[in-house]
């Protein structure tokens, strides 16, 4: 009987992740219609619900009921298991994400390298489906899409490392309680910046949609998918705008930490602070979407190793020799 209530509590907590998971990645498709139709100013989506508010379940409900389409000469193993592969990825990683203080599936000590790990295998379900699909356009959208995520996990890498730096800690709980007194996102503006970027290009967002450019590439690795197929390598996709969101506000903006250290804003949970951090961040990569033309592959991994790479370098022999300085201080007998 308590194993059976272990178990039960278990499934409880990973359905309190993973429904309102999916359900903010079905909006955030809506909201990003929604903002690049104001841009171009038209409505959008208006006609399911109120306001277009059922858009994302009619839509979901569609590629629900067509038909897998799956070409003659693929392998069809390897075809089917990418975009699972893909999506359950991209779930799993939430499993570290603190919320709040507490509200956390696993609250590991190597929280960091967790999300790395998990990180770096999703480059297998994108190699997986440009070579099982057996297409030239498929295989070179995968191609790009491994390179580009390889490359920018670099300079993400670095970052990180500045940060873990100034925590001395890989526990995500722990890096957002050092934040307490200052935002990381104040110190370390630079690397903010480059961190955002570099998450753009990470999840093959506008401007560097290189893998999935419809002119050159027909969709990139994903040409040869249809219905729920494809829509398990967009919920995927979705998803990992999210998580790097929520990395976003979790390693520079305070997590869930109020804006202003006011009495007056504590009476506002922690967990909504976090989603309102999460949701602006979401809006900038819609608005980057609309305000900025793609990239060509050249300047996208010139930026990438030419750029980033020594730029994110130099700022960790700054960030420990700041703090190694900063530690002889007291031995010198000079005020810190």
């Amino acid at each position: 009987m308590a194993n059976f209530l272990y178990i039960l509590n278990l499934i409880c907590q990973v359905l309190l992740i993973i429904v309102p998971l999916l359900i903010a990645v079905a909006y955030f498709t809506l909201a990003e219609r929604k903002v690049l139709s104001a841009v171009h100013q038209r409505q959008g989506p208006t006609l399911v619900g109120i306001f277009g508010l059922m858009q994302p379940f009619a839509d979901g409900l569609k590629l629900f009921l067509k038909e897998i389409v799956i070409p003659s000469s693929a392998n069809t193993i390897i075809f089917l298991l990418a975009p699972i592969l893909t999506f359950m990825l991209s779930l799993v990683s939430f499993a570290v994400v603190p919320f709040e203080y507490g509200m956390v599936f696993a609250d590991l000590n190597v929280g960091v390298l967790y999300l790395f790990a998990i990180s770096s295998l999703g480059v297998y379900g994108i190699i997986m489906a440009g070579w099982a699909s057996n297409s030239k356009y498929a295989f070179l959208g995968a191609l790009r899409s491994a390179a580009q995520m390889v490359s920018y996990e670099v300079s993400l890498g670095l970052i990180i490392i500045c940060v873990i730096l100034c925590v001395g800690s890989l526990n995500l709980t722990e890096i957002v309680l050092a934040q307490e007194n200052i935002w990381f996102v104040i110190p370390l503006f630079p690397l903010f910046i480059m961190f955002v970027i570099s998450a753009l290009a990470e999840t093959n967002r506008p401007p560097f949609d290189l893998p999935e450019a419809e002119a050159e590439l027909v969709a990139g690795y994903y040409v040869e998918y249809s219905a729920m197929s494809f829509a398990l390598f967009f919920l995927g996709e979705s998803a990992n705008i999210v998580l790097m969101c929520c990395m976003v506000t979790i390693f520079f903006l305070g997590g869930w930490l109020p804006i202003l250290n006011v009495p007056v804003l504590n009476w506002i949970p922690g967990s909504l602070w976090f989603g309102i951090k999460v949701s602006f961040l979401l809006f900038v990569f819609v608005w980057v979407r609309a305000a900025f033309p793609r990239y060509r592959y050249d300047q996208l991994m010139r930026l990438g190793w030419k750029v980033f790479l020594p730029f994110t370098l130099a700022w960790v022999f700054i960030v420990s020799a700041i703090l190694i300085a900063f530690d002889w201080l007291p031995t010198l007998g000079l005020p810190v």
